[in-house]
């Protein structure tokens, strides 16, 4: 019924017990899962992962907040995305929450990064997974100066404004929903969850992050996005099936995986 799209389950605390993670997942009714690079270093595992298991898929890039790692280039972030289970490019986006004393003129080469992200996107006619977070103004305008709505792509865990997801939304980008929708302080993003139209609509869980109510604090895993999709349900006075079924839909869509494509 729900599917999980934007996952670490690479990272430490959750490789290492990936069957009980699938048997979670089976359990609760979620069928598949994206497993996101950060890194080029840790792409290996990330894609042993995918290659492990059939309804696991992953995504090459590098993560805006990664400083001290190999910068990609558009030939090699290109040539990494022929491995038949990657469906994405990112996460990549900027972020200027974390500037440390520096200037936003300082952080340009997190903006050459998105935009070599982006530029591989295109070359290959994949979607984006894009992360922002303080820097909402940039990332878009960096999305259209660079073309991003050819491929298009997703807003993982999406935690801005009305206003910035009509950005996004206009640019051929879907907008994915985490586990924060459910925290009660949350209520801006209550707001845009419910706005979002439901063909443009996802659910993840960034695990091992941002657990959603009721295991909020605890090591998040894919099976508790049913939970951020029953909630959705709720807050948009839906029913589980319909937000179900219209996200995973929505997510076969976006990243047309190897297996679906195939079929047709």
């Amino acid at each position: 019924m729900f599917i999980d799209s934007h996952c670490h389950i690479n990272f430490e605390g959750l490789v290492e017990r990936l069957d009980q993670l699938l048997d979670n997942m089976r359990m609760n009714s979620v069928t598949h899962a994206l497993c996101v690079s950060v890194d080029l270093e840790s792409l290996p595992s990330v894609l042993a992962v995918a290659e492990r298991y059939p309804n696991i898929y992953a995504s090459v890039g590098v993560h805006p907040d990664h400083e001290n790692c190999a910068e990609p280039s558009v030939a090699q972030l290109v040539e990494l995305s022929q491995h038949p289970k990657v469906v994405a490019i990112g996460e990549t986006g900027l972020d200027y929450y974390r500037l440390e004393g520096r200037t936003l003129d300082e952080m340009e080469w997190q903006r050459e990064r998105f935009r070599t992200h982006i530029r591989a996107a295109r070359a290959v006619d994949k979607p984006l997974i894009i992360h922002t977070r303080s820097s909402a103004e940039d990332t878009l305008r960096i999305m259209r100066e660079e073309g991003a709505d050819a491929p298009g792509g997703v807003m993982h865990c999406f935690t801005e404004s009305w206003e910035v997801a009509q950005g996004a939304l206009a640019l051929n980008f879907y907008i994915s929903i985490s586990g924060i929708v459910t925290f009660k302080s949350a209520t801006q993003l209550q707001d845009v969850a419910r706005r979002v139209p439901l063909e443009r609509l996802l659910i993840e869980t960034d695990s091992p992050y941002l657990a959603p109510v009721p295991f909020r604090g605890k090591t998040n895993e894919p099976a508790y996005v049913s939970h951020v999709g029953r909630f959705m349900a709720k807050l948009r006075e839906s029913s589980d099936e319909a937000i179900g079924t219209a996200t995973s839909q929505n997510f076969f869509n976006l990243f047309k995986p190897l297996e679906l494509v195939s079929m047709i």
